[in-house]
């Protein structure tokens, strides 16, 4: 969960910035762009030891709530918190069945 939320929250802050200094939209391709270089930083190595679905499903919401944003549907997307649980998505490819055991 809180993988999920620091890849989130670093993408938000990097949307927030593009958007309010150079009124650039960043979109999802962008965002796992930079996952990708975040995973090769020393001080952010773990995020290559936890699964990457839901890490990247973060940033597909993070996406729709952008776009929901910009279409007048919702309000700016705001930062997640520890302190409020959180949450992960995961897909059935995040999983393996082997020996009758997930």
């Amino acid at each position: 969960m809180g993988c999920a939320r620091l890849v989130y929250n670093k993408a938000l802050a990097a949307k927030t910035e593009a958007w309010y200094e150079r009124q650039e939209r960043i979109g999802y391709a962008e965002t796992s762009a930079m996952l990708t270089q975040w995973k090769k930083q020393e001080d952010l190595q773990f995020l290559n030891d936890v699964s990457c679905v839901p890490v990247q499903q973060g940033l597909r919401h993070l996406q729709t709530a952008f776009t929901n944003f910009f279409a007048g549907r919702a309000k700016y997307p705001n930062f997640k918190k520890k302190h409020h649980g959180g949450n992960a998505e995961f897909t059935k490819s995040a999983f393996k069945w082997r020996d009758g055991k997930v």
